[in-house]
């Protein structure tokens, strides 16, 4: 515990890549087999369940701490992080311990069935062995919350500096269904094993943003175009007669989508495709808003499967016969994929293929992309003819370029402390628009102003607060803001009647009194019926 929680601060302590990648190859070296792996798991988001709730911590510790609970909540407030703040009050170490990363998480994992007062015995006698960076870690594996800055891809670097394995195929040795308990170290990084890759997804390919002017790609005629669905990212694989159905996040949902089961009989083994999971009400393609009734559910009952019935938008293949053809062009995987789509076109399957359009001029591009919320799409994905399929986030192949983001101005309403270093700065705001003579709440933003114009809305949120609920400021309706979103739907679950995905704010409307923001009705009109 004492070498990853060095690890941790090291990591912590720097925004340099080399710097992060270098501690990380470091300790893959040196620390034994089960911790690696456990730190593998940590990085790649195979956290422990939570084996206590955030109410009993927060209790815990302040008695530990020795101080009131209302101040512990007010610390906590202004840290922010729950981890962060249960280190810094409890007091510093009387004693220490030999124990290893994956002992501390095993003996997590057995809390699970334990009565509260053991494991409050268990917390309080760890809390008081460890030094800072120790307890930070331990109350990060402990929430569930473990996020320090590293992603999985430069882990994966690090694990390739370290091993002397090609960073592609850890890549795919890291997907799937794996975790501490079914695996081994040797087993997962180390070795060839075939049948583990029966149900393996492969890395996905991501795209980048168009920067610039889209004509500076080149020739029109070297692209093909689609449209760029809102939905969730999937490779549906038929091996063995088995299905498998891989969110792009690593998570293995096939029961969650039981309308994709004919597809064992309809694709041979040795299939696996690459598109998009997107509802589908009605024959027609829906909203994400829609999409969201899917999600997360535990049980996919039959009405439900009929109120939002769900297709795949197929736009690649990556195995075909069992063949992993990723470095073939990709206008041989699109000439795949329309002759699987050929073969089973007289069978009612939950399947559409993602159109390829072809332009002679960017002009036409343009105005087809112009043109992308009528047919329910975000906007256009340009992906070279001859581009192979990549791992990861790459320049180069294939691009997203999406419309121009709907634009209201709201009104706020409502302010709380931001997180890590916006801790002490009112930065997460609720902002409302008119119904009426009443303002009505209807999104909630945390970016696009710049670190002044943070400072300035926290003095003005600490000048005007005219109530208080929890975390929560209320403050004078005095404030406009130009607020950016990328998609609208009407919502039952909201009291404006309407969800806005990715709303963020464009800029702050000093120019505009309250009586000129948006109405409900405004945004309303916005949706595209």
């Amino acid at each position: 515990m004492k070498q990853f929680a060095q690890l941790i601060k090291t990591l912590d302590g720097t925004n340099k890549t080399n710097t992060k990648v270098a501690a990380l190859a470091e300790y893959f070296k040196t620390a034994n087999d089960q911790d690696k792996l456990w730190t593998i798991a940590l990085l790649s988001h195979r956290r422990p369940k939570r084996p206590v709730n955030t109410t009993l911590l927060r209790t815990w510790a302040s008695e530990a701490a020795n101080i009131p609970l209302w101040l512990f909540e007010e610390s906590y407030h202004i840290v922010g992080d729950l981890a962060e703040t249960i280190a810094l009050v409890i007091p510093n170490a009387d004693k220490t311990h030999h124990k290893s990363l994956s002992t501390f998480i095993e003996e997590i994992i057995q809390l699970y069935g334990k009565e509260e007062a053991e494991k409050k015995t268990y917390l309080l006698t760890n809390w008081m062995q460890l030094d800072y960076y120790e307890r930070f870690v331990f109350n990060k594996i402990l929430t569930g919350g473990f996020r320090i800055g590293v992603s999985q891809k430069l882990m994966t670097r690090a694990l390739a500096k370290a091993t002397e394995i090609d960073e592609d195929i850890l890549a795919y040795k890291l997907m799937g269904d794996w975790s501490p308990q079914n695996t081994t170290y040797k087993k997962l990084i180390l070795e060839e094993n075939k049948e583990d890759y029966l149900s393996k997804p492969y890395p996905f390919y991501l795209a980048y943003a168009v920067e610039g002017e889209v004509a500076d790609l080149g020739d029109v005629n070297d692209w093909y175009f689609e449209h760029k669905w809102d939905g969730i990212r999937a490779q549906i694989i038929v091996r063995n007669n088995e299905l498998f159905v891989w969110s792009r996040g690593e998570e293995l949902v096939t029961d969650k989508y039981p309308e994709f089961d004919a597809f064992i009989e309809a694709f041979p083994d040795g299939t696996v495709l690459d598109g998009e999971i997107l509802p589908y009400p009605n024959g027609e393609i829906g909203t994400f808003n829609d999409l969201q009734t899917r999600i997360g559910r535990k049980n996919i009952t039959k009405k439900l499967l009929e109120k939002t019935p769900i297709i795949l938008k197929a736009y690649d293949v990556l195995e075909w016969n069992g063949k992993d053809v990723r470095d073939e062009p990709y206008q041989q995987r699109r000439t795949y994929l329309d002759t699987l789509l050929a073969s089973v076109k007289d069978q009612e399957l939950s399947l559409q293929k993602s159109e390829v359009l072809q332009f002679n001029s960017w002009e036409s591009a343009t105005t087809e992309r112009e043109n992308s919320r009528e047919v329910k799409s975000e906007g256009l994905m340009l992906k070279r003819k001859d581009s192979p399929y990549l791992v990861g986030r790459k320049k180069g192949d294939w691009w997203k370029w999406k419309v121009d983001p709907l634009t209201i101005d709201a009104v706020l309403t409502y302010a709380m402390r931001g997180h890590g270093r916006r801790t002490n700065l009112f930065t997460d705001y609720t902002f409302a628009l008119w119904k009426d003579y009443e303002l009505v709440t209807f999104a909630k933003a945390y970016s696009g102003l710049t670190d002044a114009e943070f400072r300035q809305v926290d003095n003005f949120v600490k000048r005007n607060t005219t109530d208080k609920f929890g975390p929560v400021r209320q403050v004078t309706p005095e404030l406009v803001f130009e607020i950016a979103f990328e998609g609208i739907a009407e919502s039952n679950r909201h009291k404006s009647g309407v969800a806005v995905r990715f709303p963020r704010i464009l800029r702050w409307r000093k120019d505009k009194k309250i009586e000129e923001a948006n109405t409900l009705e405004d945004l309303k009109n916005l949706i595209v019926k």
